[in-house]
């Protein structure tokens, strides 16, 4: 049975994305910390899984994940050749199996240069089989490995490679969802999950404060204040909230399509602003926030529309132009000599 409210955050997760990058507005980075709770949603999803299917849980996976990037690089990377900004290398191998950051030129520099989720999602994948064993064995130690990696880099001013910031910046969300998916939140009751949570959110807060980056307070520019405080908003999100949500049509597109719209939106971001910019149309303030954030939702509905189904077949679900609907119920024929006679269970007497 699916948990509605691990698609509730999903969703909100998936819109916050998009509003920010159509807006830059740095507060939607405090108030939802969109990218950790992702990762902490497939963390749990992922050792869900592995309890379910072990290793094959990572084929399952990394089957649902490339398809729709294969979707976008059927685009990207001709287009890059035809422009002549890049040429067929081995780099742009990447694109199949994103162990690290695809090659991107030109103008898809901007419009790709959010598929750095793909690759850390793919490693925390990989490296899921041995990491849930070992949280299960020692579980602070292990969750609290990525955060002391992350202080010494930033601490130290060491240059790491992008993969390895990305695990230790995203890679105690994932294992707080392995914690979410055992239970182990819930048995710390919500008083120590508070508690805990605000010792993570006052050392973040100072942190942030007094390590503003040239867009000031936005947590994309300050790994170690992102990770304290994300880690923060998960313990409460995950641990202390448990609403019942009841299903709903939105909220099964937008989980059927996360990924499709996460992919396609900077691209539809990135296109509608230039193309604002090049006939003088307001960009910025009340006026060019609303108009460009409506045409990148209709434009990023008809992408989706197109490349949505791609999201069903990985999942081994049949494609749907709008997932959800409800499949109408057979009627079976009643027998024959039956008459109207009622079944006995509802009979009068």
């Amino acid at each position: 049975m699916r948990n509605r409210y691990l698609d509730l955050l999903r969703a909100v997760a998936t819109v916050r994305v998009v509003v920010y990058h159509v807006t830059g507005w740095t507060a939607l980075t405090v108030v939802f910390p969109a990218m950790s709770v992702m990762f902490a949603l497939a963390g749990s999803l992922m050792a869900a899984s592995l309890d379910r299917f072990g290793v094959w849980a990572v084929e399952r996976r990394i089957r649902r994940l490339l398809p729709s990037l294969w979707a976008l690089a059927l685009i990207a990377v001709p287009a890059m050749l035809i422009t002549g900004t890049s040429t067929a290398n081995a780099k742009l191998l990447l694109w199949g199996f994103p162990i690290d950051t695809p090659e991107a030129t030109g103008w898809w520099i901007q419009a790709l240069g959010h598929t750095w989720y793909l690759r850390d999602f793919l490693w925390m994948v990989l490296l899921s089989p041995l990491a849930l064993p070992v949280y299960r064995r020692f579980p602070l130690a292990t969750v609290a490995t990525p955060y002391l990696v992350l202080t010494a880099v930033t601490l130290t001013g060491m240059t790491v490679p992008p993969v390895v910031e990305g695990l230790a910046l995203y890679g105690g969300a994932w294992l707080l969802g392995f914690a979410h998916h055992d239970g182990h939140l819930e048995r710390l009751g919500r008083a120590r999950l508070l508690g805990l949570a605000a010792a993570l959110a006052v050392p973040a807060i100072g942190w942030v404060i007094t390590h503003p980056s040239p867009r000031g307070y936005d947590l994309n520019d300050i790994p170690l204040g992102n990770a304290l405080w994300s880690a923060a908003f998960i313990l409460v999100v995950l641990g202390c909230l448990r609403p019942v949500i009841p299903g709903h049509r939105v909220l099964t597109v937008l989980n059927a399509r996360a990924l499709t719209i996460y992919l396609w939106h900077v691209p539809v971001v990135i296109a509608v602003t230039q193309w604002g910019e090049r006939h003088g149309w307001p960009i910025d303030g009340l006026a060019g926030v609303g108009w460009r954030l409506g045409a990148v939702l209709v434009l990023l509905g008809v992408l989706t529309a197109i490349f949505g189904w791609v999201e069903d077949v990985a999942a081994g679900r049949r494609p749907a132009l709008l997932p959800g609907r409800p499949l109408p119920v057979p009627v079976s024929p009643a027998p024959a000599g039956s008459g109207n006679r009622l079944p006995a269970a509802v009979s009068p007497r």
